[in-house]
């Protein structure tokens, strides 16, 4: 099996120099690529003249994380694509658990490790964690993490389990299956792309694992801040368009009908807390899924398959009126 390792840059010299020596280091089981998005700060001349075991792709403009992975990955030969954020640290060893879990299960499409905070490396991070589900509304929550409350890693996660969808921060992938999804869906441009992606896979068989054998310490952010109201935009949108594209149930029209509702009371919150710039970005969110509505129906007639997508009802009202704040609290009592 071979394995191709693929760091998605734009303007990130420092987080190369800091976390690509690791990655060199702890990976030696696969090749590793560096795909750059018309970076400006110097970042391919850096890669030249500091590592030539890896090697480059040069994307011709910054199309995102959707459009820099399609460009990126149209070309390799690999078997297992790993999709890995430049703020990631590697720990040794981390790749085996990986490579066994996909000899092992012959259905198994996508692989996530267990993804830790680097900046607080006793604690989850926010994008992945033990794994991530979304809720029937479509929220996505994660083990190890449910809003932005990350739980303390006891080993309560040292496991094998089957998850919905796989972090993009961290995200390994079978070439044939990516593929035969058509890839990420460009139109996302970034934020959410991968639970679209592990959607349409799932729907086309396979089952996703999260492995917490493997362990990865991310930074989180370090592309695009939580504080930036360009992340909450994108969040907001592609939450509603990922539901719209995949959800082939008749119900999918009420649920929408409710998001906008819970966004509406969420934005609002924005604004009590003094975070305009976030309010704006949410009515923003909303005018331009209205815009992209017509195109995400066309696209939901063609390929959407009815599976089964969640586990809970609504993580909001468990987190928020029940106050589980644990994924072992959720499943102790779903009602």
């Amino acid at each position: 099996m071979n394995l191709a390792i693929v760091i998605l840059n734009y303007n990130g010299k420092a987080l190369l120099e800091q976390f690509l020596p690791s990655v060199l280091e702890y990976s030696q089981q696969a090749t590793v690529y560096v795909a750059d998005n018309a970076s400006t700060d110097g970042s391919v001349a850096y890669i030249k003249e500091h590592f030539s075991k890896v090697q480059l792709i040069i994307n011709t403009q910054n199309g995102g994380y959707a459009k820099g992975y399609n460009d990126a990955l149209a070309h390799l030969k690999e078997d297992v694509f790993v999709l890995l954020n430049s703020d990631i640290e590697v720990t040794q060893g981390w790749l085996t658990p990986i490579i066994e879990a996909f000899k092992a299960t012959s259905n198994l499409i996508a692989v996530q490790p267990k993804i830790l905070d680097y900046k607080n490396k006793d604690y989850f991070e926010y994008a992945g964690a033990g794994g991530g589900y979304i809720d029937a509304l479509g929220y996505p929550y994660c083990r190890g993490r449910i809003f932005n409350v990350t739980e303390k890693d006891t080993g309560q996660y040292n496991d094998t389990r089957q998850i919905f969808w796989a972090s993009g921060a961290c995200l390994a992938l079978k070439k044939e299956a990516f593929v035969k999804a058509k890839g990420f869906d460009e139109d996302l441009f970034a934020h959410q792309e991968e639970i679209d992606l592990c959607w349409r896979m799932q729907q086309q068989g396979g089952i996703i694992h999260y492995i917490g054998d493997s362990t990865v310490y991310h930074i989180g952010g370090a592309t695009l801040a939580v504080e930036n109201p360009k992340k909450t935009f994108y969040n907001f949108r592609n939450s509603l368009l990922v539901m719209l594209k995949n959800n082939n149930h008749a119900a999918v029209w009420a649920i929408l009908f409710i998001r906008m509702l819970l966004d509406a009371l969420a934005a609002w919150q924005f604004l009590v807390f003094g975070k305009p710039s976030h309010f704006f970005a949410v009515f923003k969110a909303h005018l331009s899924f209205y815009s992209l509505a017509p195109k995400f129906i066309k696209k939901r007639n063609k390929h959407a398959k009815k599976i089964a997508y969640y586990q809970i009802k609504s993580i909001v009202w468990m987190y928020f009126i029940r106050k589980k704040t644990t994924f072992i609290a959720l499943n102790q009592n779903k009602k």
